[in-house]
């Protein structure tokens, strides 16, 4: 999935006049044509999000790309599913924006139930998503097990969240940040920002106070971080890339949320 998309994916999408050019971030899988961005499909997840997404409407706190159809009316072609391009950078420093906009954008998607294909996704990002709300058993990792031992109950309904929200909001002047590549799960609402702290922590030097500080709104903000390294650091586990290097990065937040107690 590293190649380009062909030419008859290309023309699937109506963009055959377009030369894909391969875009920075999406691991590498993400090109664009002209005005559509192609990046591989989820299967089901690609049919469903897209359905979501093709009818949302606009807010001035959000913008959200829209799907884009092939010609006879799917949302796949051959491997790939296409997008709307839309303008913007990420500017992980801007950590506050990032939850408000993904604040805005779950607001948005609150009254869309519950999609039966979360029970039987088995990605490492589905399976680290159990462990992080103990449906499954963690894997051996000091991290893991002291973080595991600090979970307590959070008392907050489910609903659909952005999984990966700090990585994936656009800034543009003069418009609405753009939410994009919108891996759902179903967990309580401050759960997308939990992982957005976490990653902005970790990789991008938010200092631990400011993330245990942060007025969220949620309930349970040190107990949501909790769950949010875990998620991360089982995925990192499961993926086979846990190492010494992402231990250190993930060490002072895992101690802030372990050794200051939980809500």
């Amino acid at each position: 999935m590293r190649t380009r998309p062909d030419a008859a994916v290309l023309r699937a999408f109506g963009v055959g006049a377009h030369r894909p050019e391969r875009l920075a971030g999406g691991r590498g899988l993400t090109w664009r044509a002209g005005p559509v961005v192609l990046r591989p499909h989820d299967g089901v997840v690609t049919d469903w999000r897209s359905g979501v997404l093709a009818d949302l409407t606009g807010s001035p706190a959000y913008r959200v790309p829209r799907p884009v159809a092939t010609l006879d009316g799917g949302w796949r072609a051959g491997p790939w599913e296409a997008w709307e391009a839309v303008a913007g950078r990420v500017d992980e420093r801007r950590v506050g924006e990032v939850l408000a906009a993904g604040r805005a954008f779950q607001d948005a998607v609150r009254h869309v139930p519950r999609p039966a294909f979360l029970d039987v996704l088995d990605d490492p990002w589905s399976v680290a998503d159990r462990i992080a709300w103990g449906e499954r058993a963690a894997p051996t990792e000091p991290a893991l097990d002291r973080l595991v031992a600090a979970f307590r109950p959070v008392d907050a309904p489910s609903r659909l969240v952005h999984g990966d929200l700090l990585g994936n909001v656009l800034f543009a002047d003069g418009a609405a940040p753009a939410v994009i590549d919108w891996p759902p799960y179903w967990r309580p609402a401050g759960v997308g920002a939990a992982i957005a702290v976490a990653d902005a922590v970790c990789w991008h030097d938010l200092p631990v106070a400011e993330a245990l500080a942060l007025d969220t709104g949620d309930v349970a903000w040190r107990q949501l971080l909790v769950r949010a390294l875990v998620f991360r650091i089982a995925t990192a586990v499961l993926l086979g890339g846990w190492d010494a290097a992402q231990a250190a990065r993930h060490a002072p937040l895992v101690r802030a949320v372990t050794e200051d107690g939980t809500d």
